[in-house]
């Protein structure tokens, strides 16, 4: 788990969500999964990469000329910390405007509904020990 929040960039989602789905893969499998979508160039995504393996999203290894990549963060850590950051700067840190927002932008399912329910009293429960 990473001490602190972790925020990507739109670029750095993309990478790191195909990354996800091919690891261990190279810099060249990720710029061709990603050129229809983005037209960027092996340099772009190989600079990209490797600015992401400084920053401990991704890991680098080195397999004699190829370098082999893999993800550093999980899905879970990288989406919570989309959230938080959301949570901190559209919200101003208030919880509860951000999940009336996402209840009430769309239409949610019974089971849907039932689950979130079922996750607060639970955590109500874990509040009061």
């Amino acid at each position: 788990m990473h001490p602190s929040p972790i925020e990507l960039t739109e670029a750095e989602w993309a990478i790191i969500k195909a990354v996800w789905d091919r690891e261990p893969c190279s810099a060249p499998a990720i710029q061709e999964a990603l050129f229809a979508a983005t037209q960027w160039t092996y340099s772009t995504t190989r600079t990209m990469m490797d600015r992401m393996v400084a920053k401990g999203l991704l890991r680098a290894e080195k397999q004699g000329k190829m370098t082999s990549y893999r993800s550093a963060v999980t899905r879970a850590e990288a989406q919570r910390g989309e959230l938080l950051y959301t949570l901190k700067h559209a919200f101003n840190g208030a919880l509860t405007p951000m999940v009336q927002c996402l209840i009430e932008s769309g239409p949610l399912q019974a089971s849907e509904l039932d689950a979130l329910e079922a996750l607060i009293k639970s955590r109500k429960k874990a509040a009061k020990k």
